[in-house]
């Protein structure tokens, strides 16, 4: 897969629309409806067993458990699945930084440095240059799924799909228009969200969104302290909620602790070298005091996970690092792929492609765990100003909203690594692109519910373990 926008850098404006065109001869847009579940697609729990044999063993019917929830829980732990499903597919060949697993709960209002509200992508794990389409299906195969899920009629998930693919293609066109350093700097604030939502849904709408606004920036570093941290007689330490949080102290020997401490002062030492000079200066304002595992998401279960509890002044002046585990991508088996000599700056390099604006310390290092292998991490603030979706308590009216809110801020992204004139040109003025995914994403939610039954079947045969309720 060649570079995302290597190909037309240089061209001028006419041959970029040409080269886009060009594209709907290898791939007509109306072809994007069909997703072929052969005879020699893989078994969907085995390439899921595959990505839990790298995972901590103990956690991983956890995982099981969460993906057995609902089919739009499963969707979530199922990229994987995903990713060899388009990998069988013609591509356009019209390339982007891709998020990888650009499913709706994965957009959300995110705080920016200055402190503003920002609505963007939030989960960079699979990012790699790819197929723009991919994305885009796998965006508007969860608006369907998550419809389902409320009971919504086909003909409300299929407006919800297709308000988000339409509201891509035409910010898209939009993008086509614009000089490079605005496509580079345009974000969605919460105001812009706002004035979208009194717009479109009127009052009970607007009051909606300041709620969610609100909430959001209640959801702070300090908040996070709070829930997570207890004082003890030596101080302020991370409080044990297992399996969902386990303080290092609990996981090893006495005679290991202090040695594995060490290690990890000098793994915050090593990542702070990934930060700029400035950011690098301020994060040596803090000392580290307690570190514990902590199990996140749903796709993510039983990757190592480690909260960093830091204090600056006192115990009143806190600072919390989550340290991620990056392993290799979902979609490199199925593109050419890049060389990335650590997975978590694959990670970071593809956020910062992405978002409009990052969090101040993000950066990545490598661990060596406490099975003695080396392994990639990337690294940021544990939370700051995250307001979620909650699809769940959407009507069809405002999931289209939503649609609309998440497949803008998709095209804003792949803008940004991607050439936006050949993009557009490829989707062009009218619907057929809309219209084609549309059917793509009720196909792909019916082969979604089989593979959720899989699962299920899988369990009760005790071909995987699970464990349930957490």
């Amino acid at each position: 897969m060649a570079a995302p926008s290597g190909l037309t850098a240089l061209l001028s404006p006419a041959e970029r629309a040409a080269y886009g065109r060009s594209a709907r001869n290898r791939t007509p847009r109306s072809g994007h409806a069909r997703i072929e579940a052969a005879g020699n697609r893989p078994d969907p729990v085995g390439v899921i067993e595959r990505q839990s044999a790298t995972r901590v063993p103990e956690l991983v019917p956890l995982r099981y458990g969460r993906m057995l929830e609902s089919p739009f829980r499963f969707y979530r732990g199922a990229a994987a699945i995903m990713a060899a499903d388009l990998g069988r597919l013609a591509g356009t060949g019209l390339a982007t930084q891709l998020c990888g697993d650009a499913h709706l709960l994965n957009f959300r209002l995110l705080a920016s440095p200055e402190r503003h509200l920002v609505f963007d992508i939030n989960d960079f794990d699979e990012t790699l240059a790819g197929p723009f389409e991919w994305d885009v299906k796998r965006l508007a195969a969860s608006f369907a799924i998550a419809g389902r899920a409320n009971g919504f009629s086909t003909a409300e998930q299929d407006s919800a799909v297709r308000e988000c693919v339409r509201a891509y293609r035409t910010r898209m066109r939009d993008f086509a228009g614009m000089r490079t350093l605005d496509v580079w700097y345009a974000q969605d604030d919460a105001d812009r969200l706002r004035d979208l939502l009194a717009s479109s849904l009127g009052g009970a709408a607007e009051r909606r969104a300041a709620r969610a606004t609100a909430r959001a920036r209640t959801r702070t570093h300090l908040q996070a302290y709070a829930k997570l941290t207890r004082a003890t007689p030596e101080g302020r330490r991370i409080a044990a909620d297992p399996p969902l949080v386990t303080p290092l102290r609990d996981l090893l020997t006495d005679a290991s602790l202090n040695r594995q401490e060490q290690e990890l002062r000098d793994v915050v030492e090593r990542y702070a070298q990934t930060l700029s000079s400035e950011r690098r200066h301020l994060l040596r304002r803090y000392r580290l005091v307690d570190i514990a595992r902590k199990v996140v998401g749903v796709g993510s279960v039983g990757t190592r996970c480690w909260i960093l509890l830091m204090l600056g002044r006192d115990d009143d002046d806190p600072l919390l690092l989550q340290a991620k585990e990056a392993q290799e991508s979902v979609l490199a088996a199925h593109t050419d792929g890049e060389g990335w000599d650590n997975q978590g700056r694959r990670v970071v390099s593809g956020q910062r492609l992405l978002q409009t604006t990052s969090d101040i310390f993000l950066g990545w290092t490598r661990v060596v765990g406490l099975d003695g292998r080396g392994r990639d991490f990337y690294v940021r603030q544990l939370r700051d100003w995250k307001g979620i979706a909650r699809p769940d308590t959407m009507d069809p009216g405002l999931l289209r909203l939503f649609g609309r809110l998440c497949g803008a801020s998709l095209a804003r992204a792949h803008a940004r690594s991607g050439d936006p004139v050949a993009l557009a040109a490829y989707l062009g003025g009218g619907d057929r692109f809309d219209r084609a995914l549309t059917e793509f994403a009720q196909a792909y939610a019916d082969l979604n519910d089989r593979d959720f039954r899989a699962l299920g079947e899988a369990a009760r045969t005790g071909r995987v373990r699970v464990r349930a309720g957490l």
